[in-house]
């Protein structure tokens, strides 16, 4: 490494790598704030300043966690799993959404710092690991599948284009090297959008929006505890963690750092934080991503100071409407190709973690991961009029292929098939 975990680089690299990570994280938050701002408000202006104000809480949770949290170098985006809780609960308005996610966080905070996080994680077996991840993937097909497809007048174009964008996205992460290979989907996104744009006309930016929007939208101070969106978003918290655990030991491990044990404890305590903060200001909570070795392993660098010119640069970035307008303009069909890439990743990770811990060693345990992806999927593509027959209060969770998904293979693993011991592997 050029520069270890602790060093601080002179001011030209610091920026240098700055600016890389800031490319790397950059597609991060563009995806999931265009996602979710397209859920919730269909004005360009109110969905710019949503964008706006997810870059300024992601930029602040970076570098806070560089420097009170884990102080580990290590990419924060918005969490694709409340992606998942804010698609099943849309219906319940943005004040419940939101209010679940500050209790989610809050949630966080008391396990973090109460010490109850090291002892809930016997629950976390390598099986029911693995379902979570491969169950937020299979639960967003549905959202892939509207941004792909959702404009009938271009469907057959649109299928042909995701699939060829996503082939060249895959050759693209094959064969390139450095921070080439690190910043994929971002040339993804430019290059996809450009020949989009080439094949149907370039769009016509709209006014970033007025002040009526800002003073209105800034804070989400309109709290509303309903009881069954809360449990939803419990249910998402517990693959939040799951994530949060795997970046911080992954990047901890690597890097030989110390006190991991205590890393862990302030990490996932400021992403608590973070995400009451992300549900304060209306917008979807952060995590921290697992890209991050491949990222130190190309660059060659580790230090964990570079990450903050990256963090100032997203705060920047919610301070130039202009920019984050532009970003709002990217069409559907590239960010459907993009998600789809991603959870194809996301994938390959679970099937890879599947066979390295084996998950899987007889029928009974092929059961247990296989049953709760079946329920996941088929609640995830159930007709609109049956689970609108759900009662409200259990429609976000019954209602819920992700939610559903995640009680089967808890019921499986720790009630059925409670034979075996946890942490045993088969």
């Amino acid at each position: 490494m050029k520069y270890g975990l602790n060093d601080k680089p002179g001011l030209l690299p610091m920026l240098m790598y700055g600016l890389q990570w800031w490319v790397v994280s950059l597609p991060c938050v563009v995806i999931m704030g265009i996602i979710v701002s397209k859920l919730h408000y269909t004005e360009v202006a109110e969905q710019t300043f949503y964008l706006q104000k997810l870059f300024g809480v992601m930029g602040v949770a970076m570098v806070v966690q560089v420097l009170l949290g884990h102080r580990l170098p290590l990419v924060i985006g918005p969490a694709s799993v409340l992606l998942i809780g804010i698609l099943s609960t849309v219906s319940a308005g943005i004040p419940a959404i939101y209010t679940g996610i500050m209790v989610g966080g809050l949630v966080l905070v008391v396990l973090a710092y109460s010490g109850w996080l090291g002892k809930l994680q016997f629950i976390f077996t390598p099986r029911i690991v693995t379902v979570i991840l491969i169950l937020i993937a299979f639960t967003l097909t549905p959202v892939i599948l509207n941004l792909v497809l959702g404009n009938t007048d271009h469907a057959l174009f649109n299928l042909f284009f995701t699939l060829l964008m996503v082939l060249a996205l895959v050759i693209g992460n094959k064969f390139l090297r450095g921070i080439w290979k690190s910043t994929t989907v971002l040339w993804g996104i430019a290059g996809g959008a450009l020949v989009y744009y080439l094949v149907y006309g370039f769009p016509v930016l709209a006014s970033a929006g007025g002040d009526e929007v800002v003073k209105g939208a800034l804070f989400n101070f309109s709290l509303d505890f309903e009881p069954g969106t809360i449990l939803a978003f419990l249910f998402c918290y517990v693959a939040l963690i799951v994530n949060e655990l795997g970046s911080i030991q992954a990047v901890g491990y690597m890097l030989q750092a110390d006190h991991l044990d205590s890393r862990t404890t302030r990490g996932v305590g400021v992403v608590g934080i973070t995400n009451v903060l992300s549900g304060w200001f209306g917008v979807i909570g952060p995590v921290d991503y697992s890209m991050s070795p491949g990222v130190i392993a190309a660059t060659g660098c580790a230090s964990r100071y570079t990450l903050i010119p990256a963090g100032l640069g997203l705060i920047l970035c919610a301070f130039f409407p202009a920019v984050v307008g532009v970003l709002v303009t990217l069409p559907g069909v590239v960010m459907g190709a993009i998600l789809l890439y991603l959870m194809a990743t996301q994938l390959a990770a679970g099937m890879q973690m599947l066979v390295r811990e084996k998950a899987i060693t007889d029928f009974d345990s092929g059961v247990v991961v296989g049953l709760p992806l079946m329920v996941a999927l088929l609640l995830s593509f159930a007709p609109s009029g049956v689970l609108d027959s759900i009662p409200s209060l259990f429609r976000p969770i019954v209602g819920n292929g992700f939610v559903m998904g995640v009680v089967t293979v808890l019921i499986l693993e720790h009630l059925i098939f409670r034979k075996r011991k946890p942490g045993q592997q088969g």
